[in-house]
């Protein structure tokens, strides 16, 4: 029997991978080959023994090899049986599959380490019937299993071979266990049933599956349980090689990465200059002018340490750069040196503002107590009022009169926490909060930080940017800011911050306690003249390339504009619509038009056509049960009308004009304090039962709510029981009791300036508001008289004359 070419001695000497060799013979000499029953079985571990090929193993255990010896000096014929489990040392009987192959000891030779390699050929397949000894080694009375001799090969057959071959040759391609002259032994072998097993042994399968192929009788099912084997294998092969493919190509581009950076690092150090140790050194010099404390040098020292450790092509390169970065550029402990002359920054205030004598006289103070003391943590205002009142263009002034840097940020519709606070480094894309972006942006550590819309701050998911403003505006607790993205405590104690705000019912109360609130009221006609005068009318001749020989305002005129085409408690409207005229005056100019520099009236009205607003005006006291109140709005104060219309019915009480909660509940009290009280006033108490009772607000498209309507009700419906006049030029606001008591309200100085726009003379206050009229200036209250009450009989003992009115409706 004849071997297909290849040498032993390169094989045994470890030169080449071991090809399995195929005889040249048929099945059928496999058949008739004389076997004992009896058989010396050895223990093959993970592998499993073909008839037909010629597999190399490693004999090393004592049994083993004393079966190798005896039989190879005898007639060289063993059995072979798989091990179910290759990590037994010493496997017994029932550790063994019980179908093997008969096998022929082809060569024995003994290595220098005294290990024995084993050449055997496999002969024909056997199964155990009975395991007769295991000492010295296994002995079996075995059965031998007959080769399924086919005569002649079907299509179906054919095909499967041939896709055996195929799926093979893949294989061996697509492994690098696999040598490529595997493929040469695939493609000369001719004999089919030799085909399927040199495959089956040569294949990457597990024990199992081998075994599995070995105990199938019928050829074709073989080759067919094997084509599927094959194809499991490929698809594992493939998964493999497409996952190594891109995990090689990465570490390739890495690599290339590399290697291009060592060669530009050896470039520019033979050039004499690294643009990455450049920039590390120009930190470290620019390190040891900051003023900072040891806490922050240390981190700084700690973190350029590591990123001299750091590959400049990492990411965290850029992360731990843009962090140093931003330790470098924020102003750590530097100071602008405030301007002490209090007469110089009295007038800078004058000068760019007019009123707002409450803010300018508490600035004046603290740097008075500054120019004293040399040292004091910056008030916190809050500057609440309507809008257009000057509040953050204060600030300006506030930066200019001290002389520090000026920096303004809003919070309106801010809703994130990290706003504030930063993000943490670790993020991509992180960068400190808008506190610490902007501290860094005015180069200085006490600027006026101005804190604009602070009652429109948002609350939602993300955090509550309030509560994150509690540390930054806590005198006690800013000396040692934390912001997340610098990790280290910063001073905000110089900062002179200044809130702004409409309203401060929506501020966070602990907020609120933090801050020293400052009331921003509106401007009566004559300070919106000033304001026009010295600001709005100059700032609009410049901005519309105007020159004032070109365009003079009156000061009738100015009125005019304010009364008729603005209503508001600042000035922004009337800012907007002084721009519209001097729009028009520029088109005039550029077209070389001929007008009257001068504005008069008729000009007035073509460039801002009619009247848009009819000013608040008294309405008389002809009827009974019409009562002038006054409102606190969002945009300044304002006067409203109560109506009261009586008649016959059930005593039902009817509420119209959009009035809210809180003014209906003023009207309830009103009626049942005049139902219980109606002796005082000569009312029969049994005209409650007979008469329906509607009051009306006028301008029913505005909603209306608060308790600050109270007497004017109650005024309202008197006066519609008894048919009394009400007092002429009159007005009133405060809240009622069922008591009768007359409670104080807010927005004083707002209603007092909707009153004189009004033209009222008189008006009815809570007598606790006796002190807020003590703290408006002579300025407002000139033409107005006051009169402060205590009860609601005092209020209608004023408002309410002795007089009836005409065409009086009896009541009973």
């Amino acid at each position: 029997m004849g071997y297909r070419e290849a040498e032993f001695s390169n094989i045994i000497g470890g030169e080449a991978e071991f090809i399995p060799i195929i005889p040249d013979g048929d099945e059928q000499s496999l058949n008739d080959m004389e076997v004992p029953d009896v058989l010396p079985i050895l223990p093959l571990r993970n592998t499993v023994l073909f008839p037909g090929v010629v597999i190399p193993i490693t004999v090393g255990r004592q049994k083993s090899i004393q079966l190798i010896r005896e039989y190879y000096n005898s007639n060289r014929i063993i059995g072979c049986l798989s091990q179910m489990d290759a990590n037994i040392e010493e496997p017994e009987a029932k550790d063994l599959f019980t179908t093997g192959t008969v096998a022929q000891i082809v060569k024995l030779l003994e290595m220098p380490d005294g290990v024995f390699t084993v050449i055997i050929q496999g002969k024909r397949r056997f199964m155990v019937t009975e395991m007769l000894t295991s000492e010295p080694y296994f002995k079996a009375r075995v059965s031998l299993l007959k080769e399924v001799v086919m005569t002649g090969y079907t299509a179906e057959f054919n095909a499967i071979i041939g896709s055996l071959k195929d799926l093979s040759l893949k294989v061996v391609q697509l492994s690098y266990n696999i040598p490529p002259e595997a493929s040469f032994a695939i493609k000369n072998i001719e004999n089919p049933v030799f085909l399927i097993n040199f495959i089956s042994s040569n294949s990457d399968l597990n024990t199992a599956d081998k075994q599995k192929l070995l105990e199938i009788e019928d050829l074709q099912d073989r080759a067919v349980q094997l084509l599927e084997f094959l194809t499991r294998e490929i698809q594992m092969l493939e998964l493999k090689n497409e996952v190594q493919g891109k995990v090689r190509t990465e570490m390739d581009q890495q690599q290339r990465e590399y290697f291009l950076h060592q060669q530009m690092k050896t470039i520019q150090e033979e050039l004499g200059s690294n643009p990455i140790d450049q920039e590390i050194e120009e930190m470290k010099a620019l390190a040891k002018d900051k003023k900072w404390d040891e806490t922050v040098a240390e981190a700084f020292k700690k973190d350029i340490e590591k990123l001299q450790r750091i590959n400049p092509a990492a990411p965290d390169y850029s992360i731990q750069s843009n962090y140093l970065r931003t330790l470098l550029e924020l102003p750590w402990n530097e100071f602008t040196e405030d301007n002490f002359d209090l007469s110089n920054a009295q007038k800078i205030l004058e000068e760019d503002h007019f009123g707002l004598e409450k803010v300018k006289d508490r600035i004046l103070e603290h740097i008075a107590v500054l120019k004293l003391k040399g040292d004091l943590k910056s008030p916190i205002l809050c500057l609440y009022g309507p809008p257009g009142v000057g509040k953050t263009s204060l600030g300006k002034s506030i930066a200019r009169a001290i002389n520090r840097n000026y920096i303004r940020m809003s919070l309106g519709g801010l809703h994130d926490e990290s706003e504030i606070r930063g993000h943490r480094k670790t993020y991509i894309g992180a960068m400190p909060g808008r506190i610490i972006q902007n501290i860094k942006k005015t180069k200085s550590s006490n600027p006026v930080f101005i804190l604009d819309e602070i009652d429109k701050v948002g609350n939602d998911f993300r955090g509550d940017p309030s509560s994150a403003l509690l540390e930054v505006l806590d005198p006690e607790q800013n000396y040692a800011f934390h912001d997340n993205y610098l990790e280290l405590d910063y001073d905000l104690s110089k900062v002179m911050f200044i809130a702004t705000a409409n309203t401060i019912s929506t501020i966070n109360v602990a907020l609120r306690d933090r801050m020293e609130m400052i009331d921003v009221s509106g401007y009566i006609v004559e300070e919106k003249v000033e304001i026009a005068k010295r600001h709005l009318i100059p700032k609009q001749l410049e901005a519309h390339g105007v020159k004032s020989s070109q365009l003079t305002f009156s000061k009738k005129i100015i009125e005019s504009v304010i009364i008729n085409h603005t209503r508001e408690s600042g000035v922004r409207e009337l800012d907007k619509t002084i721009a519209k005229i001097c729009r028009s005056a520029a088109r005039r100019i550029a077209f070389n038009e001929t007008f009257d520099k001068k504005i008069s009236e008729e000009l007035l009205y073509d460039i801002l056509g009619p009247a848009k607003y009819l000013n608040d005006s008294y309405q008389g006291n002809e009827f009974a049960g019409v009562v002038t109140g006054l409102a606190w709005t969002a945009v300044g104060g304002q006067i409203l009308f109560v109506e009261t219309s009586l008649s016959k019915g059930k005593g039902n009480l009817t509420l119209t004009g959009n009035l809210g909660d809180v003014m209906k509940e003023s009207a309830v009290i009103a009626l049942e304090y005049l139902k219980a009280h109606s002796s005082l006033l000569d009312i029969s108490p049994d005209v409650f039962e007979k008469w329906n009772v509607h009051v009306h607000v006028p301008e029913g498209a505005i909603p209306k709510d608060g308790p600050s309507a109270g007497i004017t009700m109650v005024s309202s419906i008197a006066s519609a029981f008894t048919q009394r006049k009400v007092k002429s030029n009159i007005a009133m606001t405060g809240e009622i009791t069922l008591r009768g008591k007359v409670l104080p309200v807010g927005g004083i100085k707002e209603k007092i300036l909707a009153a004189k726009r009004a033209d009222i003379k008189e008006i009815i206050l809570s007598k606790d508001n006796q002190k807020d009229i003590e703290q408006i200036k002579d300025i407002y209250l000139k033409g107005l008289t006051f009169r402060f009450v205590s009860t609601i009989m005092d209020v209608l003992e004023f408002a309410l004359l002795k007089d009836k009115v005409e065409k009086a409706v009896v009541i009973e």
